[in-house]
């Protein structure tokens, strides 16, 4: 048995093609124009390599000013645990990590949360799922329903991320991720990076879509690195002053 590299790029095309036709992506969309015309702020939570699209989502580029992205990280930064609690294996299977993440958050009663999880069956992603809907915030979930329909929740609770989110949109990641299958078993070429990535933008792409439709300008990030990017960025940030975390 051989590697084909190309066949995962055939993979990844095919998917780019048919996730964009998916209806939740507007139905994300759509939350998230509730959110922002709301005076809300988007949370977006991942751990792991789940924390890459919650980059998508807040602080970058081309994306919605007022967004703050969550972490584990967070317990040490804003909180007052040790350093050595990051070197924990099991920390994201913690369900108990979550309400301190929560309740470190500048939050308020409009915002706002996008969790994502491949598996979306971890204790922290559930537990922090369940906080929000306890709260009475709106949830979007990205997450692959092919693996999580297919391992055991993690949490007390036995419920998954796909159980509480209110919008659900699947990266469409087979179970184990991986798609190019290796001699002996596993396989290498993992999607959900690349196709959550993908959905991160679309929405946020629908979002401003929908927002200039509607006649508002829509608040959205310039490069810091193209002149005047700064200046536009910061007087963005200014309106919502003491609800961003930006930095870390």
């Amino acid at each position: 048995m051989t590697i084909n590299p190309e066949k995962f790029a055939d993979h990844i095309a095919d998917l780019v093609e048919q996730i964009p036709a998916d209806p939740a992506i507007q139905k994300a969309a759509d939350l998230f124009v509730k959110a922002l015309t709301s005076g809300g702020v988007i949370h977006a939570f991942g751990s792991g390599h789940s924390e890459a699209v919650a980059m998508e989502i807040a602080g970058r580029a081309g994306g919605l000013v007022p967004t703050n992205r969550l972490a584990l990280r967070d317990l040490v930064l804003y909180g007052n645990a040790p350093r050595e609690t990051l070197d924990r294996y099991d920390l994201e299977r913690d369900p108990a990590v979550a309400r301190t993440i929560l309740d470190l958050a500048p939050v308020e009663q409009e915002d706002l949360f996008v969790v994502i999880s491949n598996s979306g069956v971890n204790g922290v992603v559930v537990e922090l799922a369940t906080l929000v809907k306890e709260h009475g915030h709106d949830l979007v979930a990205i997450t692959s329903q092919a693996h999580s329909g297919a391992v055991a929740s993690r949490h007390p609770s036995g419920r998954k991320l796909t159980d509480l989110a209110d919008v659900v949109l699947d990266n469409r990641a087979p179970y184990g991720d991986a798609v190019l299958p290796l001699p002996g078993g596993g396989a290498t070429g993992a999607v959900s990076t690349i196709t959550s990535a993908l959905i991160a933008q679309l929405v946020v792409a629908r979002t401003v879509r929908d927002l200039l439709e509607a006649g508002q300008a829509p608040p959205v990030y310039l490069s810091a690195n193209v002149p005047g990017g700064d200046e536009h960025n910061l007087k963005l940030e200014a309106l919502y002053e003491g609800r961003l975390r930006r930095g870390t």
